[in-house]
């Protein structure tokens, strides 16, 4: 009887795919950025390398890539032989910042009212009821990222996502700003004249929401303590007798 010489079958099971790293350097990018528009990393903090490696499970080969990022945001900055360290923007860089904000965002406002729909009135004034729960409730984070989101908001309904993009970064840096420069603009003012913006934009007049929205960023503004007072250094170092 001949022998039987055939290779026997096997079933191969096919190969389960790899399941994604944990983190990317766009989850600590946002994770980063996100802190500083909450308010829950100050200006000056030390980000240290291996602790955000550890927080995320990636290498710091990644971790270094998203500061790199970030330092090019102007949210990071980094120092050779100290590390890496969340900004601290200087007045003139603040002054700058709220310049470029009333030129953009008074434009994308007036740009909007010329064409902006019913639908899109509904999400906004959806928005603004968020935002007024969490000033009521005194959700100090989730407040803030919502009165920062309204402007980016507003951008995204253009439907130009660059512009989001540069409004958003925008938004980024004035919050570390006001961190800062200890900002007096309250969260209950802020809201009310957000409010005032989407009233405008509701009747479609083009003028009015650009000026509100021009005044709304320049009182953000003045709130914040940028010309703080240079003392007397004879009246302060003057022995007292």
């Amino acid at each position: 009887m001949a022998k039987d010489t055939r290779i026997p079958l096997r079933v191969v099971e096919p190969a389960r795919p790899q399941r994604a790293a944990p983190s990317t350097t766009d989850d600590i990018v946002a994770s980063i950025t996100g802190a500083i528009v909450e308010r829950r990393l100050m200006p000056g903090t030390k980000l240290v390398e291996q602790q955000i490696a550890d927080v995320f499970s990636v290498s710091r080969t990644v971790v270094r890539q998203a500061l790199n990022r970030l330092s090019s945001d102007r949210l990071v900055t980094l120092e050779p032989a100290r590390g890496a360290f969340v900004a601290t923007p200087g007045i003139d860089e603040a002054r700058q910042v709220f310049a470029v904000r009333r030129l953009l965002e008074g434009g994308m406002v007036r740009q909007l009212a010329q064409q902006i729909t019913d639908a899109q009135l509904e999400q906004l004034r959806s928005h603004l009821r968020d935002e007024r729960h969490a000033v009521a409730r005194d959700d100090v984070p989730g407040r803030t990222r919502l009165l920062a989101d309204f402007h980016v908001v507003l951008a995204q309904l253009l439907g130009n996502d660059v512009l989001a993009e540069l409004v958003a970064d925008l938004l980024s840096r004035s919050q570390l700003i006001a961190l800062m420069y200890q900002s007096g603009h309250s969260a209950e003012h802020s809201q009310a004249e957000h409010v005032d913006i989407v009233e405008a934009l509701a009747r479609r007049d083009a003028r009015a929401a650009a000026r509100l929205m021009e005044h709304h960023i320049t009182s953000v503004e003045r709130n914040l303590r940028l010309d703080p007072r240079t003392p007397d250094l004879a009246s302060v170092l003057k022995p007292k007798g």
